[in-house]
């Protein structure tokens, strides 16, 4: 065998090393990425949660109890628990008569304190705006004119522009409010309001955009026709 067969030889053992690394990479790193935050969360939340739990009830007091006390494994997932039977159990409380009058009473006492009123407030518009089951928020991916004309940006479909904002501003009444993410953290962005006329929507879906702008262009999602293949494809 000579050198430059040699040499051909070790690069395609090389290269094929290389594709099977970024195919396991690609394979593995959303899964342990998943599972970290998914861990990561879980730990915050109990947190939080275990220090209003009597010890003696804590996994790893229990596990003690009953393992001795050499065991050490760190036990999560009880505050997660406590948290949302806790969450449940208010939800539930809150729509009945007697709930609604403690709820009331305390929004009330909340009223009079000038800075936590402000604080309260803005935070339960949010809330329910958010976690409204009626409302239809955020379910339409768009594109824009952004940040100037000719520029193009996804952005995703809040609601029609409401109270002053569409009192004042010429036109409010077509005004849609749209959110435009940033990349790759999506969480932050800008709230623009666009006339509808200047909306492009798209049949993709608000988590297809999301992975579109979270990936920097990198993943765009496949057409609603397998048949019909994307552009550049």
């Amino acid at each position: 065998m000579t050198e430059d067969q040699t040499a051909r030889r070790k690069a395609g053992i090389l290269g094929g090393l290389r594709r099977s690394f970024l195919t396991g990479l690609v394979v593995v790193l959303p899964i342990t990425l998943t599972i970290y935050l998914i861990w990561t969360v879980i730990g915050w939340i109990d947190g939080w949660v275990l220090p209003f739990v009597p010890s003696a009830y804590h996994p790893n007091e229990l596990l003690r109890h009953y393992f001795g006390e050499d065991w050490t494994y760190n036990v999560r997932g009880l505050g997660v628990i406590v948290f949302l039977v806790f969450t449940v159990l208010v939800g539930w409380l809150a729509k009945g008569l007697f709930g609604r009058s403690i709820l009331r009473w305390a929004e009330g006492l909340v009223d009079r304190m000038p800075v936590v009123r402000s604080i309260y407030n803005g935070l339960k518009q949010i809330a329910e705006t958010v976690f409204s089951q009626s409302s239809n928020n955020f379910d339409r991916a768009c594109v824009v004119q952004f940040p100037r004309p000719g520029v193009y940006a996804i952005g995703f479909v809040a609601t029609k522009a409401k109270g002053e904002i569409a009192a004042k501003v010429p036109g409010g009444d077509d005004l849609l409010t749209v959110f435009v993410p940033t990349t790759p953290n999506p969480t932050s962005g800008f709230l623009v309001f666009f006339p509808a006329s200047d909306v492009i929507i798209m049949d993709m879906s608000v988590e297809d955009a999301a992975k579109l702008i979270i990936s920097a262009g990198l993943v765009y999602p496949n057409a609603k026709d397998p048949t019909v293949p994307l552009l550049g494809q």
